[in-house]
């Protein structure tokens, strides 16, 4: 039997000197490391100068940091309490420094005596917590410390050198107690086989994988550490890269119906009739997604449009095309709400060639059916009919679509709306349903991060829609600060009534139903006063309505509309909306996707800073959809300076869907490109970050592509069929695979 590689050793097993049971478990249970090559590519998140000390000013609240500093003052004070009635209890308060700032430290009770001994005005340590706010001031309470004596033998060697590596840590193990573990498992860093091709190795100038992970975890000078992160980089956009295009090579040799439409059939029907030109990026986007559907493989192409941009319209002509080749095509929406808004438009574009096998359908017409789960069952059964005998040649539904029930006479297009909204499982069912492969398109309005990730690192051919339909009008944005500036708030309601007066309908959004218990426990506890302000709960659609009603907008028809209501109820308050019976709908965000009333022209969104960047810009989208000009108010208590407000500032100035998705990136990292992050595990990606780091996997991308063209099963590349076994475990290799 052979032994257990170096790397793959349990760290329960080989260090029981270092790593004993419970600093394993930690490891094992909090940051996802089982064995000494998951410790060893834990990198440290940045590194501190021992000249040098950490920014006090720059502490971000409610998260553990670690900082070095110097202890400037140390005060024991007594107290009396409930525990410590004589006046015995005791609190040291030790104030450290580190130039730009000061922060306080609290110690109680037996906790006190060691600190007191220790901290010393002037000594100088590592101090790990979790930042809290007292009095208006910072502090750590009960800090995890480790002093820095430089003449100390021993910690000269830990902490090697002028840097000290500072890695993300737990409440349960220190910094410093990860770094004394890493030291411990650098020697097996020698045994890494490297997953790098030589030639590619050589030719990019990148260090071997051993000396990479040496000098990141014991860099002496700052060009190491540039080094170590170049090479490691090169390692997660290639293997990552070769992943893919394994993914795009497979994908290309499966079998698929080629779909032509016919020269003067359906398409060329309905393309006859339209009432307008399509734009010039609609026209481009059909003629790519037309070239794929013809290729004798599944098409595998991502469609991102801004919202409004026409990607129903691009989205129907391919289904059409599919229908004129003889094939079905389905159309997958995240909600019934959807599902029934799409197929009330789709029949309205199509007309009589909507009435397939009908009295007065077009010469070359289909039967677009809907199904959704809560459908009556006569409905139901003949929807399930015409698709098992090609009557129709359009479905529209929900995820009742992929039931067992559900069979098609010849499945040839899936298009899927709004890809955020369907676990990848779903989709998966719905392509299964054809005898061959179907072709598949995937729509999103606003590219989420995933989504981008995912097109920078492309294993899905990406076509764009950027050009609004001529027709459509600009949406302004603007910040209400409502804590700052109350007046602002007040002249909001009155642009709301400004807008009605002319006619015009708007959306109060808010976060919160409103009518979920209170939970015993929570309500048990009482708030200090200052916590009330900060944790208030978000605002509620049905508080917010009454007030309304009652206040600002008095004398104006306020309806609300939410998840909880029964769908004959929320289909009724949408078609009283549509049809301008309502003046204000006050709407929890199930109108964030496809609804389409264009003379709505106003919309209000409170605590929007409780809302993701690509949920307010999909938001947003609901107004200016007619041809008067649009405007959205993001209604914030945030104070000016807080990361919130500048999240919704981006937001405010740019209508570009990309540039936000950018933002949003940028500000929350990408979580796992490969779908990890659904299962609770840790990311895939440490040091690579997709918006920085664009031009490496462009790059990564060309050399993955000709390396899996020429040798599609890597066999002359041992290294790098064991790092991807490492990177695809089952399940990444699935979600690869469906998504």
């Amino acid at each position: 039997m052979d032994l257990v590689p170096a790397l793959e050793e349990p760290l329960t097993q080989p260090l029981k000197s270092v790593l004993g049971p419970a600093t394993a478990k930690v490891m094992a249970e909090h940051l996802g490391l089982h064995t000494v090559g998951d410790l060893l590519h834990h990198y440290p998140r940045r590194y501190e100068e021992r000249g040098q000390l950490t920014h006090l000013a720059d502490l971000p609240m409610d998260e553990h940091v670690t900082v070095v500093a110097q202890v400037a003052d140390a005060r024991l004070h007594t107290f009396a309490s409930s525990r410590a009635p004589r006046g015995k209890g005791q609190r040291l308060e030790v104030t450290i420094t580190d130039g730009s700032g000061r922060l306080q430290l609290v110690f109680f009770g037996a906790g006190v005596h060691k600190p007191h001994k220790e901290l010393l005005p002037g000594t100088r340590a590592m101090f790990a917590g979790k930042v809290s706010v007292f009095n208006r001031r910072l502090q750590l309470a009960h800090p995890a410390y480790e002093l820095l004596r430089g003449d100390s033998e021993e910690t000269v060697e830990t902490w090697a050198g002028a840097l000290i590596p500072i890695y993300p840590a737990t409440a349960k193990l220190e910094s410093w107690k990860i770094g004394k573990a890493v030291q411990t498992v650098l020697p097996t860093a020698q045994e890494a086989v490297d997953p790098l091709p030589d030639s590619l190795r050589a030719g990019r100038g990148l260090v071997s994988l051993p000396e990479a992970l040496l000098k990141i975890h014991r860099p002496h000078t700052k060009a190491d550490i540039a080094d170590a992160r170049a090479r490691l980089k090169w390692d997660e956009a290639f293997v990552l890269q070769v992943a893919l295009a394994r993914r795009r090579y497979a994908d290309a040799q499966l079998p698929a119906v080629p779909r032509t439409p016919k020269p003067d059939g359906l398409l060329t029907a309905f393309d006859d009739r339209l009432p307008f030109t399509l734009t010039e990026g609609q026209q481009k986007v059909s003629q790519e997604i037309f070239d794929d559907l013809a290729t004798d493989h599944p098409m595998h192409r991502l469609l991102q449009g801004e919202v409004g941009s026409g990607k129903t319209m691009v989205a129907l002509r391919a289904m059409l095309a599919v229908v004129d080749a003889g094939g079905q095509a389905a159309m997958l929406a995240p909600t019934e709400v959807l599902a029934q808004q799409h197929h009330r438009s789709v029949t309205e574009m199509m007309g009589d060639l909507a009435q397939g096998g009908m009295l007065g359908g077009a010469e070359h017409a289909t039967k677009v059916v809907l199904l959704t789960g809560s459908m009556g069952t006569a409905a139901r059964r003949q929807a399930l009919l015409d698709l098992a005998t090609g009557e129709a040649g359009i479905v529209i539904g929900t995820h009742a679509l992929i039931e067992d029930k559900v069979q098609f006479h010849d499945l040839g297009l899936v298009v899927v709306d709004e890809q955020h909204r369907f676990g990848v499982e779903q989709r998966d069912a719905l392509r299964g349903k054809g005898k061959q492969p179907p072709h598949l398109l995937v729509m999103t309005a606003t590219p989420i991060p995933r989504t981008v990730a995912m097109t920078v690192f492309g294993d899905l051919e990406t076509s764009v829609l950027d050009q609004l339909p001529a027709g459509r009008s600009p949406i302004a944005s603007h910040v209400v600060p409502a804590a700052d500036k109350p007046h602002f708030l007040a002249r909001a309601w009155e642009r709301v009534r400004e807008e009605v007066a002319k006619g015009h309908q708007a959306y109060v959004v808010c976060p919160r139903i409103g009518d979920e218990e209170e939970d015993p426990k929570k309500a048990g506890k009482k708030k200090a006063p200052e916590d009330e302000a900060d944790k208030r709960p978000p605002l509620a659609v049905l508080d917010v309505a009454e007030q309304l009603r009652g206040g600002p907008l008095k004398g104006l028809t306020v309806e609300v509309l939410h998840g909880r209501m029964q769908p004959d109820d929320k289909d009724a308050v949408m078609r009283r909306f549509a049809a301008g019976d309502t003046d204000v709908l006050v709407a929890t965000t199930v109108i964030e996707v496809g609804v389409n009333v264009p003379n709505a022209t106003v919309m209000v969104i409170m605590d929007a800073d409780r809302f993701g960047v690509s949920q307010l810009h999909q938001l947003r989208g609901r107004v200016g959809r007619g041809s008067a000009p649009g405007l959205c108010l993001l209604v914030s208590e945030m104070p000016e300076a807080s990361a919130a407000r500048q999240r919704l500032n981006a937001v405010a100035s740019t209508l570009d869907g990309f540039e936000l998705s950018r933002i949003d990136l940028e500000q929350r990292r990408e979580g796992d490109v490969l779908g990890q992050a659904q299962s609770g595990a840790r990311s895939s990606l440490r040091v690579l970050a997709v918006i920085e780091d664009e031009e490496i996997i462009a790059e990564a991308r060309e050399e993955a592509t000709t390396l899996v063209g020429s040798d599609p099963e890597l066999t002359g590349l041992p290294g790098l069929r064991t790092a991807l076994d490492a990177l695809l475990d089952e399940e990444r290799e699935q979600y690869l695979e469906k998504g």
